[in-house]
């Protein structure tokens, strides 16, 4: 796998809820979240994935990670503010 080509990224499920996880291909990764099927993360077993609302570029796949917990360690709110900042996602 290329370096530097590692993201970490928040979705928004039908119930308003938010997903995040790290991958290298957001588009597929948001795909295979919507199809439910194996490659899905169980969180979406229970609700569907609505849209990707917020993308941030990591240069590896340990920085990904770190950051993805982090952020999961964020507050609601905190993850909204996240999310109004990031002005590179249009959904």
């Amino acid at each position: 796998m290329a370096e530097g080509r590692w993201f970490v990224y928040m979705l928004e499920a039908t119930d308003g809820t938010l997903y995040t996880g790290i991958t290298t291909d957001p588009e597929r990764r948001f795909r295979e979240h919507c199809s439910g099927g194996q490659r899905a993360a169980k969180y979406f077993k229970a609700r569907a994935a609505r849209k990707i609302v917020y993308l941030e570029h990591q240069p590896d796949r340990s920085h990904a990670s770190q950051r993805e917990a982090a952020i999961k360690k964020l507050k609601r709110r905190e993850k909204l503010a996240l999310i109004r900042q990031d002005k590179s996602v249009e959904c």
